[in-house]
């Protein structure tokens, strides 16, 4: 038997992906913000998308700047990313708040979040107000991953390639078998 449930809660059904801390930066402040609203969008070119509330901090920065990068954290930085999804930067310097390091990008002025395991850097190449929020679409202009987390997919049976995934609220989960649906 199926059950209804609240429609503030209906999006949960859906984003149980990846959880992944979007960088940005203005006038050399850096700042991170927790996101599970994403999505890739595009191979060719390669475009990814992520979906934030006009009242965000980061949402601000990346208006200004016109660019962003998608950090892939591990499952070990929970604490990090809750963190970083429930203080906003406008008031606290989340970098030294949660103990997270910026490096240079290789394309982008937005950090990497060097505790992260993958990163998509991005120059915002269309936004859209959808609802409440701003889907901002990002062309992605370089990938990079920690060595030995990534091998065409993520090896989540290591437990430095387990990623966060975010249920609601403040539950987290990860993989951490990989099935071969295709042996």
């Amino acid at each position: 038997m199926k059950k209804e449930i609240p429609l503030d809660h209906a999006n949960r059904l859906l984003n149980h992906g990846p959880v992944v801390l979007i960088s940005s930066e203005q006038d050399g402040k850096p700042n991170a913000m927790a996101a599970a609203w994403q999505t890739p969008l595009s191979i060719h070119p390669l475009l990814v998308g992520v979906s934030i509330a006009p009242k965000r901090y980061s949402h601000e920065l990346i208006t200004l700047s016109r660019e962003f990068v998608v950090n892939v954290p591990p499952r070990t930085l929970y604490r990090q990313v809750h963190g970083c999804g429930t203080v906003s930067g406008r008031d606290q310097d989340k970098f030294t708040m949660f103990g997270l390091t910026a490096v240079p990008g290789r394309r982008v002025r937005a950090p990497l979040i060097e505790e992260c395991i993958g990163h998509l850097e991005c120059v915002v190449a269309n936004t859209v107000t959808v609802g409440d929020h701003t889907f901002f679409v990002g062309e992605v202009l370089s990938a990079s991953v920690e060595e030995g987390t990534f091998h065409d997919i993520w090896e989540v049976a290591q437990p430095k390639g387990q990623t966060l995934h975010h249920l609601g609220g403040s539950f987290y989960t990860y993989p951490e078998e990989l099935i071969d649906a295709g042996s």
